[in-house]
């Protein structure tokens, strides 16, 4: 009967719009899920459609395209998490197999299912924000899979155990009703021995840093920090190769230098630690010799920290003249021309930055360590030697009023970022805010709150006007889009010009419902240029 498969990963499930929304919905059209998914969808001949699906359905689907990188999604990414979970699985004697996309691979993951020999079954939750996705793919392990142990972990698990009460928890474990769930900031040592506890038929309850089933409850053993080094860790891209797509992401550090407020990553992820210049350049040298990789995503919270480092990352990529182009995330309030030189000439192909606000008092309360100044020197240097940019904004932070509301607004006109993303501030029980809620009046979570100069109901129509009104920039559309989306349109040849314009018309068909809610579909109008653009390509 087939292999036998130690541990099977299964990757992000990019659950069908239509289906998405329609939970979503369920909640109610006024909540503030859906106020936030209402920018990153239209309505055409009845039909929803995100960004990534309407450029499908043109230019695949209608259009009859093919190339080598097939329908824009998610999917197309590796995943940095299987990549380096199965390598670290595979050191120590365990066997692996995986599904990077589990709505592009549906099938595969269905034979491998039923004709293998499966010990376990890991579900990484790294781009998960609900459990929605989650239950889809326990359905599916269920119905052709009755044996294998499923095993959770990563950063939707870890929030969800951090940040709710017992009552919570238990129904949380029980709805999805995974068999062991993983509670670690970096969790892979606790992974392989749950593994190989299972191949082996020993106790799993016996291993930090579990929850199992215990009669009608879920029961955790006790905690304990993980200190796992990526340069004792890293990826083998040659178990890979042969089913490797075009973009590979990877990651060069562990946790973020800094201590935003409303962020909680830091504290949950720990110390900063990153890899050498040395380690770098072999991860790289391996991703080159695949012959395959147009585009890797570094995907740290902070590449150019310390920006010694980074400008040694940066003249190592140009002396191996890597063919590959970069992206990553950027603090561009250390840039300085020196570094956006080198950045051009080793190939960067945008980044993007965590601005969060245009007013010095609240990037002062949200304890940024930048200012304004910072900012804007940084972005200019990039419009000048033309790397792409997306800046995202926080809306509603703590101190926020109309007058640095209006500071953004101006700042985004006058730096020209060359897309823009703002969204309301999401109220997280895990953040640093959150102990001195009573100081600043904050009342609720997630995005229903109000606080002493703003509620989150003004936040959502202050950034719906930044969607109607800003001009000197580009919104860009979120959901299962996003930057990431960007690079696919230029793997797939886009030029900048053509992909902004792809953006306008999509941007366009959702100010239409914004503007009158009562209208549906997007207006001929739009269908017309729609169908021109596409010709045109």
């Amino acid at each position: 009967m087939g292999d036998n498969i130690d541990c099977l990963f299964i990757g992000h499930n990019e659950m069908k719009f239509e289906e998405y929304e329609k939970i979503i919905r369920a909640m109610s059209v006024k909540s503030g899920a859906y106020r936030d998914l209402n920018f990153s969808f239209i309505q055409k001949d009845g039909r929803l459609f995100n960004a990534p699906d309407l450029f499908n359905y043109y230019y695949y689907e209608k259009g009859g395209r093919k190339d080598d990188f097939g329908p824009l999604n998610l999917g197309n990414l590796f995943s940095n998490a299987i990549a380096y979970l199965s390598s670290y699985l595979q050191r120590r004697g365990l066997t692996t197999d995986y599904v990077n996309s589990f709505q592009v691979d549906k099938q595969l993951l269905i034979e491998k299912l039923k004709n293998n020999h499966i010990t376990a079954i890991a579900i990484p939750t790294t781009l998960y924000v609900s459990g929605f996705p989650v239950l889809e793919i326990m359905k599916l392990i269920k119905q052709y899979n009755q044996t294998a142990k499923v095993i959770l972990g990563g950063p939707f698990i870890a929030n969800n155990l951090s940040g709710s009460n017992e009552t919570a928890i238990q129904y949380m474990l029980k709805s999805i009703n995974a068999d062991y769930y993983i509670n670690s900031a970096q969790g892979e040592e606790t992974l392989s021995k749950v593994v190989d506890a299972l191949k082996h038929n020993k106790n799993v309850s016996d291993i930090e840093n579990v929850l199992y089933k215990d009669g009608n409850v879920y029961s955790s053993t006790s905690l304990s920090l993980e200190d796992n080094r990526l340069e004792e860790n890293m990826i083998n891209w040659t178990m890979f190769s042969d089913r490797l797509g075009k973009s590979v992401s990877v990651r060069t550090a562990i946790s973020c230098p800094f201590s935003c407020y409303f962020c909680e990553y830091p504290e949950r992820a720990g110390k900063y630690r990153y890899t050498s210049v040395e380690s770098i350049e072999k991860e790289l040298n391996a991703i080159n010799d695949l012959k395959r990789v147009t585009s890797v995503s570094f995907i740290d919270d902070t590449f150019n920290i310390p920006t010694k480092r980074f400008k040694d990352i940066l003249r190592m990529m140009i002396r191996n003249k890597y063919p590959f182009k970069w992206n990553s995330y950027f603090r561009c309030q250390f840039a300085d021309r020196e570094m956006v030189e080198l950045m051009k000439e080793s190939g960067c192909e945008g980044v993007i930055l965590g601005i969060e606000s245009g007013s010095n008092k609240i990037l002062k309360n949200m304890n940024k360590a930048a200012t304004v100044e910072q900012y804007k020197q940084g972005i200019s240097l990039l419009n000048e030697y033309g790397i792409v940019s997306e800046a995202s904004f926080i809306i509603g932070f703590i101190g926020e009023d109309q007058d640095t509301y209006r500071e953004t607004v101006q700042f985004i006109e006058e730096c020209r970022p060359t897309f823009y993303r703002p969204q309301v501030w999401y109220c997280s029980t895990l953040a640093p805010i959150w102990a001195n809620r009573d100081k600043h009046g904050i009342k609720g979570v997630g995005f229903e709150w109000t606080h002493q100069t703003m509620d989150s109901n003004t936040a959502f129509h202050m950034v719906q006007d930044m969607f109607l009104n800003i001009k000197n920039s580009l919104w860009i559309p979120q959901y299962n889009f996003d930057f990431p989306g960007v690079i696919g349109l230029m793997q797939r040849g886009l030029n900048l010009k053509q992909i902004t314009e792809y953006i306008n018309l999509f941007n366009e068909g959702v100010s239409g419902k914004l503007i009158n809610p009562d209208q549906k579909d997007i207006g001929p109008h739009i269908m017309d240029r729609l169908e021109q653009y596409y010709r045109e390509l």
